[in-house]
């Protein structure tokens, strides 16, 4: 956690702050350590303090013991004085994108209420510690690979026995089960399943409705390892493809396979996707690919850089992304290939290892 501690540091004192309110329980574990579901970190250049209630202060104890204590008993205006009277007089960042406006009128009512020499001055801050969080260190590296590769088991044991007639729920069902008997803690998000012309919709929801024999099924999963999460999709289809299906998929399956062979550390994400939509423009499906590349993941399933067409966020070694380009044509259905891996040496070094192509009982 040393490490970063020190970064985070630097980040604050980048952003000219003395210190940050941490209150986005992703920003609060990666900091600390602390898994618990309530809490709030301070981080100045001196010290490092974690308040929260009477459930977690054994808990602090073990997880965050670089961290001091701070005893949340009685409300808001009880406990927070205390806990910030020593800035008195510094620029306090707060997390402006993890409060609703109720929220930030209670801090700065509290703030407001304490004795001037004690009043940290309250500044906000967008985006500090998830931009710190988005180059990722080895211990965070192994458990986002353990994490791929249980998804890829999951996904590759439902696969093998998928036939047509089961539900999407089921095989939704089916992969959550197998998962979770293996070490996941949960799923990184509502696993996607998409039979048909309901896989037109890139997010789309299982239904109690049997999978078609030679119809695209599209699959989109991950798995939560020590808090990390995966992200893999795969379109497969029961039986025989039609050649509709060889077409859009070997034009996504270009797509993807040149963005993760030519992405590199110091392009932007928008030069990323424009890799992938480049190629699927010119097969003449570009209004077809609506969302972006991919996205960084970690402790969240979304994290920071986001590949997509106005990004600006510059890819550097470190960090863990996904590489997920598209076709959806209503009334047909959809497909989607999904990898994630880690920028590493300026290149992309993939994670995910589940086949591309999948014809069960083909």
């Amino acid at each position: 956690m040393s490490d970063r501690l020190s970064r985070a540091r630097g980040a604050i004192a980048e952003a000219g702050l003395e210190a940050l309110l941490v209150t986005n329980p992703y920003n609060r574990r990666y900091l600390s350590g602390f898994t618990g579901t309530a809490g709030w970190v301070l981080l100045s250049a001196e010290g490092a303090w974690l308040a929260t209630d009477f459930r977690y202060w054994e808990q602090v104890g073990s997880q965050a013991p670089a961290f001091a204590l701070h005893k949340q008993e009685g409300g808001q205006s009880e406990w927070l004085p205390g806990f910030v009277e020593a800035l008195g007089g510094q620029k306090l960042g707060f997390e402006a994108g993890d409060m609703t406006v109720a929220a930030h009128k209670q801090l700065r009512d509290t703030i407001a209420a304490m004795p001037a020499p004690k009043r940290p001055a309250l500044v906000q801050s967008e985006g500090l510690v998830e931009r710190v969080r988005a180059v990722k260190d080895d211990e965070e590296l192994l458990s986002l690979e353990r994490a791929v590769q249980l998804g890829d088991e999951a996904f590759n044991a439902v696969a093998d026995r998928m036939q047509p007639g089961w539900s999407e729920l089921q095989v939704a069902w089916e992969i959550e089960k197998y998962a979770r008997e293996h070490g996941a803690e949960a799923m990184s998000f509502a696993t996607i399943v998409g039979g048909g012309a309901w896989g037109a919709m890139p997010h789309a929801y299982p239904r109690d409705v049997p999978i078609e024999a030679g119809k695209p099924i599209v699959i989109d999963m991950g798995v939560i390892v020590n808090g990390y999460c995966s992200d893999m999709t795969r379109t497969i289809v029961l039986g025989e493809p039609d050649a509709k299906f060889q077409e859009i998929y070997d034009i996504v399956l270009s797509a993807q396979e040149t963005a993760e062979a030519t992405v590199e550390s110091g392009m932007t994400g928008g030069q990323a996707h424009m890799i992938a939509h480049n190629i699927i423009a010119e097969a003449g499906y570009g209004d077809r690919f609506g969302h972006g590349l991919g996205h960084g993941v970690g402790l969240e399933i979304h994290e920071h850089p986001r590949l997509g067409r106005t990004s600006e966020d510059v890819l550097l070694d470190g960090m863990v992304i996904t590489v997920e380009p598209g076709i959806y044509l209503p009334g047909w259905g959809g497909i989607r290939i999904e990898d994630m891996g880690v920028l590493e040496n300026g290149r992309f070094r993939n994670f995910t290892t589940a086949p591309k192509l999948r014809m069960v009982g083909a």
